[in-house]
């Protein structure tokens, strides 16, 4: 190859490499659209029958209630299992706790980048809601902290009925960390949910 050559190989390579590029996080940005929507119809499907609903076939979790706090406009839809595929697209239910508005702890999780940014926001007294099939419970924030990521007390059963949000810790970390920021909410109502309540 004659150097003439090479010089038309280097801008023709750098334009294919920018196009793959381009088009990856295009097939990217539409999946996550793509997901988003198939939540929310298994969600607004499991809210209208209480069944199980998967958003796709080969999906490890399904939608199994709604987290919101009025103050901050927030919304969050909460998964079955704290998986990976779980945590990539909201919040995730954390297996061998109670289930949401059921009675006992609840524990939930979330990234601190994405479904559960919001968490830096909270502060004591704040209401959380969390919708499920058969229920509306209401919950007041009564502690926020932070803890060693091996401190696995947070997960233990507590007499009394108990919500706890997880999360790592600092915010706008972009490595592995070492704390997790620990949100704890106690139930102060909880009423019957209605088909035409909305979220």
């Amino acid at each position: 190859m004659t150097q003439r050559h090479l010089l038309l190989l280097g801008p023709i390579l750098l334009l294919a490499s920018g196009g793959v590029l381009v088009g990856r996080h295009g097939y990217l940005a539409a999946k996550a659209v793509l997901a988003g929507r198939l939540i929310d119809r298994a969600l607004a499907d499991h809210l209208r029958d209480g069944g199980t609903h998967p958003p796709w076939s080969w999906a490890d979790m399904h939608p199994i209630a709604v987290v919101e706090v009025g103050r901050l406009g927030v919304r969050r839809i909460v998964l079955r299992g704290a998986s990976g595929e779980s945590l990539a697209f909201g919040v995730g239910h954390v297996d061998g706790t109670a289930l949401p508005n059921t009675p006992g702890h609840c524990v939930l999780a979330g990234h601190r980048d994405r479904a559960f940014s919001f968490l830096e926001e909270l502060e004591g007294g704040d209401i959380l809601s969390v919708r499920t099939f058969d229920s509306v419970r209401d919950y007041v924030v009564d502690g926020i902290r932070v803890v060693p990521r091996t401190d696995t007390d947070l997960l233990d059963p507590t007499p009394e009925d108990r919500l706890t949000l997880v999360t790592c810790y600092p915010f706008g970390g972009l490595l592995r960390s070492p704390w997790r920021y620990v949100v704890t909410a106690l139930p102060v109502r909880t009423r019957p949910a209605s088909p035409t309540t909305i979220w």
